[in-house]
Protein backbone atom coordinates (compact mmCIF):
# COMPACT_ATOMS: atom_id res chain seq x y z
CA UNK A 1 0.00 0.00 0.00
CA UNK A 2 1.40 3.38 -0.97
CA UNK A 3 -0.96 5.84 0.14
CA UNK A 4 -1.11 7.71 -2.93
CA UNK A 5 -4.43 10.02 -3.17
CA UNK A 6 -5.48 13.17 -4.99
CA UNK A 7 -5.25 16.55 -3.82
CA UNK A 8 -7.50 19.11 -3.56
CA UNK A 9 -5.57 22.82 -3.75
CA UNK A 10 -8.38 25.85 -3.93
CA UNK A 11 -5.55 28.80 -3.14
CA UNK A 12 -1.92 29.12 -3.60
CA UNK A 13 -1.66 29.32 0.09
CA UNK A 14 -2.65 25.89 0.03
CA UNK A 15 -0.17 24.93 -2.92
CA UNK A 16 2.38 26.85 -0.63
CA UNK A 17 1.98 24.54 2.25
CA UNK A 18 2.00 21.40 0.68
CA UNK A 19 5.06 22.07 -1.35
CA UNK A 20 6.50 23.04 2.14
CA UNK A 21 5.63 19.22 3.50
CA UNK A 22 6.80 17.67 0.28
CA UNK A 23 10.02 19.53 1.22
CA UNK A 24 10.23 21.62 -2.19
CA UNK A 25 12.88 23.69 -2.92
CA UNK A 26 12.11 27.10 -1.49
CA UNK A 27 13.33 28.72 -5.15
CA UNK A 28 10.92 26.77 -7.23
CA UNK A 29 8.14 28.19 -5.44
CA UNK A 30 6.89 31.02 -8.08
CA UNK A 31 7.22 28.23 -10.83
CA UNK A 32 5.13 25.65 -9.50
CA UNK A 33 2.99 27.37 -7.26
CA UNK A 34 0.52 28.87 -10.12
CA UNK A 35 0.55 25.37 -11.83
CA UNK A 36 -1.10 23.82 -8.65
CA UNK A 37 -3.97 26.18 -8.56
CA UNK A 38 -6.69 25.52 -11.74
CA UNK A 39 -9.74 27.74 -12.22
CA UNK A 40 -12.18 27.77 -15.06
CA UNK A 41 -13.61 31.30 -15.77
CA UNK A 42 -17.23 31.91 -17.45
CA UNK A 43 -16.09 35.07 -20.20
CA UNK A 44 -20.00 36.13 -21.87
CA UNK A 45 -21.04 37.73 -24.86
CA UNK A 46 -17.31 38.03 -26.04
CA UNK A 47 -17.49 38.13 -29.99
CA UNK A 48 -16.65 35.72 -32.46
CA UNK A 49 -13.26 36.51 -33.60
CA UNK A 50 -11.57 37.47 -30.05
CA UNK A 51 -13.37 33.90 -28.61
CA UNK A 52 -11.51 32.42 -31.09
CA UNK A 53 -7.97 34.11 -30.50
CA UNK A 54 -8.95 33.54 -26.71
CA UNK A 55 -9.46 29.59 -27.52
CA UNK A 56 -5.87 29.74 -29.51
CA UNK A 57 -4.01 31.25 -27.26
CA UNK A 58 -5.18 28.98 -23.91
CA UNK A 59 -4.77 25.96 -25.90
CA UNK A 60 -1.09 26.92 -26.80
CA UNK A 61 0.02 27.66 -23.35
CA UNK A 62 -1.87 23.85 -22.38
CA UNK A 63 -4.69 25.00 -21.20
CA UNK A 64 -8.67 25.02 -22.61
CA UNK A 65 -11.16 27.36 -23.93
CA UNK A 66 -14.45 26.14 -24.80
CA UNK A 67 -17.02 28.40 -27.46
CA UNK A 68 -19.91 27.66 -29.45
CA UNK A 69 -20.22 25.87 -32.60
CA UNK A 70 -21.21 28.73 -34.34
CA UNK A 71 -18.33 31.57 -33.01
CA UNK A 72 -16.05 28.89 -35.03
CA UNK A 73 -18.10 28.89 -38.01
CA UNK A 74 -19.96 32.73 -38.13
CA UNK A 75 -17.76 34.51 -36.10
CA UNK A 76 -20.94 35.03 -33.88
CA UNK A 77 -20.94 36.10 -30.27
CA UNK A 78 -20.14 33.49 -27.72
CA UNK A 79 -19.84 32.97 -23.86
CA UNK A 80 -16.16 31.41 -23.10
CA UNK A 81 -15.51 28.61 -20.45
CA UNK A 82 -11.76 28.71 -19.48
CA UNK A 83 -10.12 25.88 -17.92
CA UNK A 84 -6.30 26.03 -16.46
CA UNK A 85 -3.71 27.18 -14.05
CA UNK A 86 -2.81 29.91 -12.69
CA UNK A 87 0.28 29.82 -14.67
CA UNK A 88 -1.33 29.43 -17.84
CA UNK A 89 -3.68 32.48 -17.43
CA UNK A 90 -0.71 34.38 -16.84
CA UNK A 91 0.56 33.47 -19.62
CA UNK A 92 -2.73 34.16 -21.40
CA UNK A 93 -3.09 37.80 -20.05
CA UNK A 94 0.33 38.70 -20.98
CA UNK A 95 -0.48 38.03 -24.46
CA UNK A 96 -3.87 39.26 -24.69
CA UNK A 97 -2.89 42.64 -23.60
CA UNK A 98 -1.00 42.82 -26.65
CA UNK A 99 -3.97 42.01 -28.41
CA UNK A 100 -6.57 44.17 -30.42
CA UNK A 101 -10.62 43.62 -29.97
CA UNK A 102 -10.76 44.95 -26.53
CA UNK A 103 -8.51 41.86 -25.51
CA UNK A 104 -6.62 44.20 -23.39
CA UNK A 105 -9.54 45.09 -21.00
CA UNK A 106 -10.78 41.73 -20.95
CA UNK A 107 -7.32 40.49 -20.02
CA UNK A 108 -7.45 43.17 -16.78
CA UNK A 109 -10.93 41.51 -16.00
CA UNK A 110 -9.50 38.04 -16.05
CA UNK A 111 -6.22 39.22 -13.61
CA UNK A 112 -8.96 40.78 -11.19
CA UNK A 113 -11.65 38.23 -11.08
CA UNK A 114 -8.21 35.26 -10.52
CA UNK A 115 -6.71 37.83 -7.82
CA UNK A 116 -9.92 38.64 -5.61
CA UNK A 117 -10.24 34.67 -5.18
CA UNK A 118 -6.76 34.48 -3.48
CA UNK A 119 -7.69 37.92 -1.04
CA UNK A 120 -6.54 38.03 2.61
CA UNK A 121 -8.56 39.46 5.56
CA UNK A 122 -9.18 43.23 5.47
CA UNK A 123 -10.57 45.90 7.96
CA UNK A 124 -13.92 47.69 6.67
CA UNK A 125 -14.33 51.08 7.92
CA UNK A 126 -17.80 51.36 9.16
CA UNK A 127 -19.87 54.53 9.50
CA UNK A 128 -20.03 56.00 12.88
CA UNK A 129 -16.42 55.33 13.60
CA UNK A 130 -16.57 51.28 13.68
CA UNK A 131 -14.11 48.76 12.16
CA UNK A 132 -14.82 44.97 11.06
CA UNK A 133 -12.67 42.51 10.42
CA UNK A 134 -13.07 40.34 6.75
CA UNK A 135 -11.57 36.92 6.63
CA UNK A 136 -10.06 36.02 9.45
CA UNK A 137 -13.01 34.62 10.53
CA UNK A 138 -16.77 33.69 9.59
CA UNK A 139 -19.05 36.70 10.80
CA UNK A 140 -21.95 36.10 12.29
CA UNK A 141 -24.50 38.37 12.00
CA UNK A 142 -27.73 38.29 14.14
CA UNK A 143 -31.31 38.58 12.78
CA UNK A 144 -33.27 40.96 14.81
CA UNK A 145 -36.79 41.36 13.66
CA UNK A 146 -38.78 43.91 15.39
CA UNK A 147 -41.82 43.16 13.39
CA UNK A 148 -45.22 41.52 13.92
CA UNK A 149 -45.25 39.46 10.65
CA UNK A 150 -41.64 38.20 9.61
CA UNK A 151 -41.42 34.94 8.67
CA UNK A 152 -39.54 33.02 11.55
CA UNK A 153 -39.52 35.06 15.07
CA UNK A 154 -42.55 37.97 13.84
CA UNK A 155 -44.13 39.44 16.76
CA UNK A 156 -41.49 38.42 19.63
CA UNK A 157 -39.47 41.53 20.16
CA UNK A 158 -41.95 44.12 19.04
CA UNK A 159 -41.05 45.67 22.70
CA UNK A 160 -37.91 47.70 22.50
CA UNK A 161 -36.60 45.96 25.66
CA UNK A 162 -37.07 42.41 25.05
CA UNK A 163 -35.52 43.54 21.30
CA UNK A 164 -32.93 45.13 23.02
CA UNK A 165 -32.22 41.53 25.59
CA UNK A 166 -32.87 39.40 22.71
CA UNK A 167 -29.79 41.48 21.24
CA UNK A 168 -27.69 40.85 23.92
CA UNK A 169 -28.51 37.45 24.36
CA UNK A 170 -26.97 36.73 20.77
CA UNK A 171 -24.15 38.80 21.46
CA UNK A 172 -23.39 36.24 24.12
CA UNK A 173 -23.71 33.42 21.59
CA UNK A 174 -21.42 34.92 19.51
CA UNK A 175 -22.94 37.27 17.26
CA UNK A 176 -20.32 40.02 15.77
CA UNK A 177 -23.55 41.84 14.05
CA UNK A 178 -26.89 42.80 15.05
CA UNK A 179 -28.92 43.11 11.89
CA UNK A 180 -32.09 45.04 12.70
CA UNK A 181 -35.40 45.33 10.41
CA UNK A 182 -38.84 47.08 11.30
CA UNK A 183 -40.52 46.11 8.07
CA UNK A 184 -41.18 42.08 6.35
CA UNK A 185 -39.72 41.43 3.40
CA UNK A 186 -41.17 37.95 3.50
CA UNK A 187 -43.16 36.98 0.48
CA UNK A 188 -46.58 38.31 0.02
CA UNK A 189 -45.92 40.72 3.32
CA UNK A 190 -47.31 44.24 2.94
CA UNK A 191 -44.58 46.89 3.52
CA UNK A 192 -45.46 49.46 6.86
CA UNK A 193 -45.19 53.03 6.42
CA UNK A 194 -42.17 54.93 6.76
CA UNK A 195 -42.72 56.60 10.39
CA UNK A 196 -44.06 53.10 11.83
CA UNK A 197 -40.71 51.00 10.57
CA UNK A 198 -38.91 53.84 12.18
CA UNK A 199 -40.94 54.29 14.91
CA UNK A 200 -39.88 50.33 15.79
CA UNK A 201 -36.19 50.55 15.12
CA UNK A 202 -35.07 53.46 16.39
CA UNK A 203 -35.44 53.09 20.37
CA UNK A 204 -33.39 49.63 19.48
CA UNK A 205 -30.39 51.84 17.28
CA UNK A 206 -30.06 54.03 19.71
CA UNK A 207 -29.67 51.89 22.75
CA UNK A 208 -27.10 49.22 21.35
CA UNK A 209 -25.20 51.71 19.81
CA UNK A 210 -24.77 53.31 22.86
CA UNK A 211 -23.24 49.83 24.23
CA UNK A 212 -20.87 49.67 21.59
CA UNK A 213 -22.82 47.47 19.54
CA UNK A 214 -22.11 46.83 15.41
CA UNK A 215 -25.62 47.31 13.93
CA UNK A 216 -26.73 46.86 10.85
CA UNK A 217 -30.15 47.96 9.73
CA UNK A 218 -32.62 46.00 7.53
CA UNK A 219 -34.16 48.58 4.92
CA UNK A 220 -34.87 49.73 1.62
CA UNK A 221 -35.76 53.11 2.43
CA UNK A 222 -33.69 56.07 1.84
CA UNK A 223 -34.91 57.82 5.25
CA UNK A 224 -34.91 55.23 7.81
CA UNK A 225 -31.33 54.52 6.74
CA UNK A 226 -30.50 57.83 6.96
CA UNK A 227 -31.92 58.24 10.96
CA UNK A 228 -30.46 54.91 11.68
CA UNK A 229 -26.86 56.04 10.59
CA UNK A 230 -27.67 59.33 12.25
CA UNK A 231 -28.40 57.35 15.33
CA UNK A 232 -25.52 55.21 15.79
CA UNK A 233 -25.79 52.16 12.87
CA UNK A 234 -22.49 51.20 11.38
CA UNK A 235 -24.45 49.48 7.88
CA UNK A 236 -27.42 49.52 5.65
CA UNK A 237 -28.16 46.00 4.58
CA UNK A 238 -30.78 46.86 1.53
CA UNK A 239 -32.64 44.33 0.19
CA UNK A 240 -33.62 46.66 -2.56
CA UNK A 241 -30.18 46.90 -3.97
CA UNK A 242 -31.00 50.41 -4.39
CA UNK A 243 -33.50 50.34 -6.61
CA UNK A 244 -36.23 50.05 -4.69
CA UNK A 245 -35.55 53.48 -3.72
CA UNK A 246 -33.05 55.37 -5.45
CA UNK A 247 -31.68 57.99 -2.87
CA UNK A 248 -30.43 55.36 -0.98
CA UNK A 249 -27.14 56.15 -3.42
CA UNK A 250 -27.23 59.68 -2.00
CA UNK A 251 -27.60 58.86 1.61
CA UNK A 252 -24.67 55.80 1.85
CA UNK A 253 -22.28 57.83 -0.26
CA UNK A 254 -23.15 60.89 1.73
CA UNK A 255 -22.56 59.19 4.82
CA UNK A 256 -19.66 56.85 3.77
CA UNK A 257 -21.35 54.28 5.31
CA UNK A 258 -20.97 50.05 4.89
CA UNK A 259 -23.91 48.78 2.76
CA UNK A 260 -24.92 45.29 1.77
CA UNK A 261 -26.31 45.03 -1.96
CA UNK A 262 -28.27 42.24 -1.92
CA UNK A 263 -30.10 41.21 -5.52
CA UNK A 264 -33.68 40.83 -5.08
CA UNK A 265 -35.98 39.28 -7.80
CA UNK A 266 -39.53 39.21 -5.91
CA UNK A 267 -39.48 42.59 -4.69
CA UNK A 268 -37.78 43.68 -8.22
CA UNK A 269 -38.25 42.82 -11.68
CA UNK A 270 -40.80 39.65 -10.17
CA UNK A 271 -40.87 36.84 -12.43
CA UNK A 272 -38.40 38.06 -14.82
CA UNK A 273 -36.74 34.95 -16.40
CA UNK A 274 -33.23 34.52 -15.55
CA UNK A 275 -31.01 33.65 -18.48
CA UNK A 276 -27.94 32.59 -16.91
CA UNK A 277 -28.59 33.01 -13.27
CA UNK A 278 -24.90 33.76 -11.62
CA UNK A 279 -24.11 36.00 -14.46
CA UNK A 280 -27.34 38.10 -14.25
CA UNK A 281 -26.89 38.69 -10.16
CA UNK A 282 -23.43 39.51 -11.18
CA UNK A 283 -24.30 42.20 -13.32
CA UNK A 284 -27.25 43.69 -11.67
CA UNK A 285 -24.88 44.24 -8.45
CA UNK A 286 -22.12 45.61 -10.44
CA UNK A 287 -24.96 48.27 -11.93
CA UNK A 288 -25.31 49.20 -8.24
CA UNK A 289 -21.54 48.94 -7.17
CA UNK A 290 -20.87 51.22 -10.14
CA UNK A 291 -23.22 53.92 -8.97
CA UNK A 292 -21.75 53.83 -5.83
CA UNK A 293 -18.34 54.16 -6.99
CA UNK A 294 -19.24 57.06 -9.50
CA UNK A 295 -20.77 58.60 -6.36
CA UNK A 296 -17.93 58.31 -4.34
CA UNK A 297 -18.26 55.64 -2.26
CA UNK A 298 -15.11 53.51 -1.32
CA UNK A 299 -14.98 50.52 -2.86
CA UNK A 300 -13.97 48.76 0.78
CA UNK A 301 -17.67 49.80 2.20
CA UNK A 302 -19.88 47.20 -0.05
CA UNK A 303 -20.94 43.97 0.81
CA UNK A 304 -22.41 41.95 -1.77
CA UNK A 305 -25.21 38.80 -1.29
CA UNK A 306 -26.73 36.95 -4.01
CA UNK A 307 -30.40 36.95 -2.11
CA UNK A 308 -31.01 33.76 -1.35
CA UNK A 309 -34.54 33.03 -1.55
CA UNK A 310 -35.42 36.82 -2.87
CA UNK A 311 -37.37 35.58 -6.61
CA UNK A 312 -35.16 32.06 -6.99
CA UNK A 313 -36.46 28.85 -7.26
CA UNK A 314 -35.20 26.01 -4.26
CA UNK A 315 -32.71 24.79 -7.13
CA UNK A 316 -31.25 28.08 -7.94
CA UNK A 317 -30.96 28.71 -4.48
CA UNK A 318 -28.77 25.52 -3.71
CA UNK A 319 -26.91 26.68 -7.15
CA UNK A 320 -26.01 30.11 -6.15
CA UNK A 321 -24.93 28.45 -2.36
CA UNK A 322 -22.68 25.68 -4.80
CA UNK A 323 -21.45 28.70 -6.64
CA UNK A 324 -20.37 31.58 -3.84
CA UNK A 325 -17.42 31.78 -5.20
CA UNK A 326 -18.17 33.42 -8.58
CA UNK A 327 -19.63 36.80 -6.23
CA UNK A 328 -16.40 35.99 -4.44
CA UNK A 329 -14.24 36.78 -7.57
CA UNK A 330 -15.81 39.79 -7.48
CA UNK A 331 -13.89 41.52 -4.97
CA UNK A 332 -16.45 42.34 -2.30
CA UNK A 333 -17.14 40.31 0.93
CA UNK A 334 -20.16 38.55 0.50
CA UNK A 335 -22.99 38.19 2.78
CA UNK A 336 -25.34 34.62 2.94
CA UNK A 337 -28.70 34.66 4.40
CA UNK A 338 -30.20 31.47 4.27
CA UNK A 339 -31.51 30.51 7.89
CA UNK A 340 -34.93 29.04 7.88
CA UNK A 341 -36.27 30.08 4.49
CA UNK A 342 -38.77 28.40 3.01
CA UNK A 343 -37.21 26.92 0.02
CA UNK A 344 -35.56 24.29 2.53
CA UNK A 345 -38.74 23.61 3.68
CA UNK A 346 -39.88 22.92 0.36
CA UNK A 347 -37.46 20.67 -0.19
CA UNK A 348 -37.79 18.59 3.14
CA UNK A 349 -41.23 19.57 3.68
CA UNK A 350 -40.30 20.95 7.05
CA UNK A 351 -42.18 23.66 8.68
CA UNK A 352 -39.93 27.14 9.61
CA UNK A 353 -39.42 25.52 13.14
CA UNK A 354 -37.17 22.89 11.84
CA UNK A 355 -35.11 24.03 9.66
CA UNK A 356 -32.41 24.35 11.87
CA UNK A 357 -30.41 21.53 10.91
CA UNK A 358 -30.51 22.25 6.76
CA UNK A 359 -29.92 25.97 7.65
CA UNK A 360 -26.44 25.10 9.49
CA UNK A 361 -25.77 22.43 6.59
CA UNK A 362 -26.23 25.07 3.89
CA UNK A 363 -24.09 27.85 5.89
CA UNK A 364 -21.83 25.30 6.02
CA UNK A 365 -21.51 24.41 2.52
CA UNK A 366 -21.30 28.67 1.58
CA UNK A 367 -18.55 28.89 3.89
CA UNK A 368 -16.78 26.06 2.31
CA UNK A 369 -17.39 27.95 -1.10
CA UNK A 370 -16.33 31.49 0.29
CA UNK A 371 -18.78 33.20 2.19
CA UNK A 372 -17.66 35.79 4.77
CA UNK A 373 -20.28 36.68 6.56
CA UNK A 374 -24.18 34.25 7.80
CA UNK A 375 -27.40 35.98 8.57
CA UNK A 376 -28.54 33.58 11.05
CA UNK A 377 -31.75 33.24 13.53
CA UNK A 378 -29.95 30.92 15.69
CA UNK A 379 -26.76 32.56 16.70
CA UNK A 380 -25.15 29.59 19.18
CA UNK A 381 -25.64 27.35 17.01
CA UNK A 382 -24.29 29.08 13.73
CA UNK A 383 -21.22 29.68 15.75
CA UNK A 384 -19.71 26.70 16.88
CA UNK A 385 -20.61 25.26 13.18
CA UNK A 386 -18.85 28.38 11.97
CA UNK A 387 -16.21 28.13 14.24
CA UNK A 388 -15.46 24.38 12.83
CA UNK A 389 -15.87 25.49 9.62
CA UNK A 390 -13.06 27.69 9.74
CA UNK A 391 -10.78 25.31 11.50
CA UNK A 392 -10.93 23.71 7.66
CA UNK A 393 -11.48 26.62 5.64
CA UNK A 394 -8.99 28.99 7.64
Amino acid sequence: MHGHHVVYINKQSEARSILGEIGSDLGSYPYMIPKAVHRCIKLKNISGPAANIIKQEMLSRGGEAAISREAIVDRSKTDVLLMGTLRQYELLIDKLHKQSLGLGKLAIEIKNLLDNLESQSKIIELANGKELEIGKKTIIMGILNITPDSFSDGGKYLEPARAVARAGEMLEQGADIIDIGGASSRPDSVMIDEEEELKRILPVVKSLASQGTIISVDTCRAAVAKAALDNGAHIINDIGNLKIDTNMQPVVTEKQATVILMHNRLQINQGQAYEDIISDIVCEIQESVELLENSGLARNKIIIDPGIGFGKSPDENLYIIKQISAFKSMGFPVLVGISRKSFMGRILNLDVDERLESSLGLMAVSIMNGADIVRVHDVKESQRVAQIVDAVVR
